[in-house]
């Protein structure tokens, strides 16, 4: 009779093969290590039966672990994965992964010694498409991980990738079994944050951060948060690589989500205030920059909050971007819907906040050379057509500012803006108007030698010269803007300059004699009304003075359009005579309604503070009464001219007032300040004539072209 040997002498062969002895033959069970009455259960449909053949395994296996039998034991772990984990019968695999669970709880502390083995067929069998298979490979999976702990972290990648997956699942139980045993891998990787390499995690973070499912995101913006949270992983060092993402997750319409991602934005954004050594800026900013584009208003907000951090965090550093932080911003500042309040007001923190940067004098050689003037030019440029009026002003005191910085810098974009800036003259806004004009006045100024001894044209007379044009070019700017433009322009530029150029522009240059006109006229009523012009007025009263006489001839030549405004000119210059001489010439002119409109407003200035100087000098002997007699010649002549209106009687009234002396004693016009001017009147007078002669003409051609082409 034969003696069988202990089956521990056997030398054990493959599964399925014969173990050979020198002295007998002897067939194993052919799931050995397994009995063939555990091997049947554990593949068994009913649950009950495969939980007995795994309490088995579990003993088996600690027996196995006692003894330091690790051939037995990766034996049965070759079984479970390749006999039962990959049956085509779902009632093996499931018991493949109780009996792999069991394996890995018969261990205990040991298992890291056979993690690879474990895991590896458990996590197969995560993507199986019994879905009773994949919640069973979750339970499975977490007795393993459980006993494993941070032996579980070189397989960290495909664990996470495997849950991403799983927690997006149709079937409920597998979600639960998913959150379960991802709820205890993020409790791993605290624990085990020294060694977790988050170098290597990061990139599949970043692949996964875009998914579109909600429980995808959520389960991604949990896990962005919790390593956040770890003192010993410092997040920002990547958050380049992660913040894109969270922000097109503030996009989903799921609350919950919604908050989760505001929160760890804000947790990152907490840890920049603490140290901002980690963050790389430049790329960061970028990012800011896009999302503060976004039409979602959450977005936006957040944002624009961030930029308006980073300047006060990082300063000058900032100002490389200025161009793209101006695209952020400008727009917000329209906003004024409450919903939108909070936005408005970062946008104005920012703006603000980067003009100040600009205006830092101790800084201003390190701000020219990090500030890109092109490209903020570009965009201002691009803004300064915006229907927002706060947009247009935020532009134009921001290009006020750089011409009042960087002169020398900002020289080679002055030619390219005036006709962008002159289009602004017609904006609806006053303040847009007046803060377009500051800008324009500026840019002349930094082109101007700035020696007002030696009056530099070129500048002045082509700014000016394309003015003009405008207002010949828009009526409705000529009528509703003209005024202020002008009024402005000579307390913000030189008005002896402005009056001097524009009056040799219309002699010079302005072919439409109607349109000459209406400037002088315009021009004429500024001069005389204009608070802003007085030290003008009181420059002209004195034409004794050479330059008070050059200036005045200098008008005079363009005033002749207006034979009013040339009265009005002479009057305030107290060229009497000339004034006495020029109403006789009055009956070769048209006397239109306009004309006598033009008149009355003239007795009406003549009544007003303006003309005081004038009304004194009816009762002044001073010259022996010359400047007195011929300017009540004048003011009779002009009486003379008015129908019996109201402006008659007011005239009349004043000239009553006149004392009965003057005109008894010849006049000796040598005592008179016309004469001590020393201007030459008859050829001024002969200038007069010839331009309103010129107006005749021009009517008489205007009156056939109508008859012959109506309008």
């Amino acid at each position: 009779m034969i003696q069988l040997e202990p089956i521990c002498n056997l030398l054990i062969m493959d599964r399925g093969e014969r173990s050979v002895s020198t002295k007998i033959y002897k067939m194993e069970p052919p799931y050995a290590p397994l009995s063939e009455s555990c091997a049947k259960a554990l593949g068994d449909k009913v649950y009950e039966k495969r939980k007995l053949a795994s309490q088995e395994i579990e003993k088996m296996v600690t027996e196995f672990n006692h003894k330091n039998n690790s051939g037995q034991i990766r034996k049965l772990i070759e079984v479970l994965s390749n006999d039962y984990a990959t049956s085509r019968d779902a009632n093996r695999r499931k018991g493949a992964l109780i009996g792999l669970a069991a394996t890995g709880l018969g261990l205990g502390k040991d298992s890291d010694k056979y993690v690879n083995e474990l895991v590896t067929p458990i996590l197969n069998c995560l993507s199986d498409p019994d879905l009773r298979v994949r919640y069973f490979a979750c339970e499975s999976l977490y007795n393993v991980v459980k006993v494993a702990r941070s032996a579980i972290i070189p397989f960290f990648p495909e664990l996470f990738g495997a849950l991403s997956r799983l927690v997006t699942d149709s079937d409920q139980m597998v979600k639960d079994g998913s959150e379960l045993l991802d709820r205890l891998l993020k409790d791993i990787v605290t624990e085990s944050s020294q060694t977790f390499n988050l170098e290597a995690f990061i990139p599949l973070l970043r692949e996964h951060i875009y998914v579109k499912d909600a429980f995808g995101r959520q389960y991604v913006i949990s896990w962005i948060s919790i390593l956040n949270a770890v003192p010993d992983i410092n997040m920002v060092n990547y958050l380049t690589e992660i913040l894109d993402g969270l922000f097109v997750m503030l996009e989903d319409n799921t609350p919950e989500i919604q908050r989760m991602c505001e929160t760890t934005i804000s947790q990152f954004l907490k840890s920049i205030r603490n140290d901002s050594s980690s963050v790389r800026m430049e790329d960061t900013i970028n990012t800011l920059i896009t999302h503060a584009q976004s039409p979602n208003e959450l977005i936006k907000s957040i944002a624009i909050t961030w930029i308006r951090e980073f300047v006060q965090i990082f300063g000058p550093n900032v100002l490389p971007f200025a161009g793209g932080i101006f695209t952020a911003i400008l727009p917000c500042l329209e906003y004024n819907v409450e919903s939108k309040r909070s936005i408005k007001e970062c946008a104005v923190s920012v703006n603000s906040s980067m003009m100040r940067l600009v205006s830092t004098k101790e800084l201003k050689t390190q701000t020219i050379a990090k500030i890109d003037l092109r490209s903020i030019m570009d965009v201002l440029s691009q803004y300064l057509t915006h229907n927002s009026m706060h947009t247009k002003i935020a532009v134009l005191k921001w290009m006020h500012h750089l011409f009042t910085n960087f002169p020398n810098e900002m020289s080679i974009h002055a030619s390219n803006l005036n006709n962008n800036l002159l289009s602004t003259l017609a904006d609806n806004s006053d303040e847009v108007v007046l803060q377009s004009l500051s800008v324009l006045a500026e840019i002349v100024n930094s082109q101007d030698t700035r020696d007002l001894n030696d009056f530099n044209k070129t500048h002045y007379r082509k700014f000016l010269l394309s003015l003009l044009n405008l207002f010949s070019e828009e009526k409705l700017i000529l009528e509703n803007r003209a005024s202020l433009i002008i009024r402005n322009l000579c307390v913000l530029l030189n008005a002896e300059y402005i009056y001097r150029t524009f009056a040799e522009i219309i002699a010079e240059e302005v072919p439409n004699l109607k349109f000459a006109s209406t400037v002088v006229r315009m021009l004429n009523i500024i001069l005389l009304t204009s608070t802003e012009l007085f030290e003008l007025r009181t420059s002209l009263r004195n034409i004794s003075n050479e330059k008070s006489a050059d200036l005045f001839q200098c008008l005079y030549k363009s005033w002749a359009h207006c034979p009013v405004s040339t009265l009005s000119l002479c009057l305030l210059a107290q060229s009497y005579q000339h004034v006495s001489q020029l109403v006789v010439l009055f009956a070769d002119v048209e006397v239109t309604l306009e004309l006598l409109n033009e008149l009355d407003k003239l007795v009406q200035l003549i009544e007003s503070p303006i003309f005081a100087t004038l009304r004194l000098t009816l009762v002044s002997k001073a010259n022996n009464g010359a400047d007195a007699q011929y300017l009540a010649h004048a003011l009779f002549g002009i009486l003379m001219l008015l129908p019996q209106t109201e402006a008659f009687d007011t005239l009349r009234n004043r000239l009553q007032c006149v004392p009965n002396y003057w005109g008894q004693d010849r006049i000796d016009e040598r005592n008179s300040l016309e004469y001590k001017s020393g201007i030459d009147f008859d050829a001024l007078q002969q200038h007069f004539i010839k331009l309103q002669k010129a107006h005749r003409e021009q009517r008489i051609v205007h009156r056939k072209r109508s008859v012959i082409t109506p309008e």
